[in-house]
C-alpha cells in the first residue's frame, strides 16, 4: 500500500459512499476489450497490433481511443461501431472478476456503506457484465455513458452522479485504475484509493493525484476503516485529460 506524498489527511473523514471504476477494477476485461479493438482494426483494413500493446485502451472513453488509433476524427464512430458489433455479443463476457472484489463490497455493504459504479462504459453493457457476475445486487446504482458518448469523460460522469445521488462529497472515495477516475474525482472534490492490479501505472495515478495505491481488495477495506486516511480532494486542474 503507497501513500501519495503529495497529499495529507486533515481532520479524520469517515467514508459513508464507495464509488467503483468497472474495467480494470471490478473486473479484467482485457480479452474482451483488445480483441474488439483488434476487430473493428480489422474490418477497417487498418494494422492490427498484438493484444499487449492495445492495453492502454483499457479505461479512456472508447471515442477517445479510436481517435488515437485511427488518426482521424472521422473514422473513429466507424471504429466504435466495429467494436461494438463483437463487444456487446462476444467481448463483455470475455472478462473475469479481480479475486477479492465480492468480499471487499460485502465487507462494505455489511458496514453500511452505500456502493456506486461509475465507469466510462456505456451503462447498458456495465449491467449486463454486472449482472452476468452477480454483482449488481451490492450496488445502489450503476452509473455510465450513454451509447453516444454522452458523460464518457469521468468529470462529466461523476458530477452527473453527485447532482442525481447528493450524497457528500467530503465523505465519499473513488476506487479506480486509471487517471481519468483519478481526475474525475478530483473535479467533483472526491478523494481517490488508485488500485495496482488495473491498467494504470503508480506514475500515472500519483500524478494524477490519488491519495493512496492499493495491491489489493482487503487492502481497501482496511484503509477506509482508518480514521484520517482522507480529507476532501483538491479539485484537479481544468486542463487535466
Amino acid at each position: 500500500m503507497i501513500r501519495s506524498p503529495q497529499l495529507r489527511a486533515a481532520t479524520p473523514t469517515t467514508v459513508s459512499t464507495v464509488l467503483f471504476d468497472l474495467d480494470g477494477t471490478l473486473t479484467d476485461p482485457k480479452e474482451g476489450i483488445t480483441k474488439s479493438v483488434q476487430y473493428a482494426l480489422q474490418a477497417l483494413g487498418r494494422p492490427v497490433p498484438p493484444m499487449e500493446d492495445l492495453l492502454w485502451t483499457i479505461g479512456p472513453p472508447l471515442r477517445w481511443n479510436f481517435v488515437k488509433l485511427l488518426g482521424s476524427d472521422a473514422l473513429a464512430d466507424e471504429g466504435v461501431r466495429l467494436y461494438r458489433e463483437r463487444f456487446a455479443q462476444v467481448g463483455l463476457f470475455e472478462n473475469a472478476v479481480i479475486d477479492g472484489i465480492p468480499a471487499l463490497l460485502d465487507r462494505l455493504l455489511a458496514q453500511g456503506r452505500t456502493l456506486y459504479v461509475a465507469t466510462s462504459k456505456p451503462h447498458v453493457f456495465a449491467k449486463r457484465i454486472l449482472d452476468h457476475f452477480g454483482l449488481s445486487d451490492r450496488f445502489v446504482a450503476i452509473y455510465g455513458s450513454e451509447l453516444d458518448g454522452t458523460r464518457a469523460d469521468k468529470r462529466d460522469l461523476i458530477a452527473w452522479i453527485l447532482a442525481k445521488e447528493r450524497f457528500d462529497a467530503a465523505h465519499a472515495v473513488m476506487i479506480g485504475d486509471r487517471e481519468h477516475d483519478v481526475i474525475g474525482a478530483r473535479s467533483s472534490g472526491i478523494a481517490t484509493v488508485g488500485v495496482r492490479w488495473g491498467y494504470g501505472s503508480d506514475t500515472e495515478l500519483l500524478d494524477a493525484g490519488a491519495a493512496w495505491l492499493v495491491d489489493r481488495p482487503d487492502e481497501i477495506g482496511a484503509l477506509l476503516d482508518a480514521p484520517g486516511a482522507f480529507s476532501p480532494a483538491k479539485p484537479a486542474p481544468d486542463t487535466a485529460a
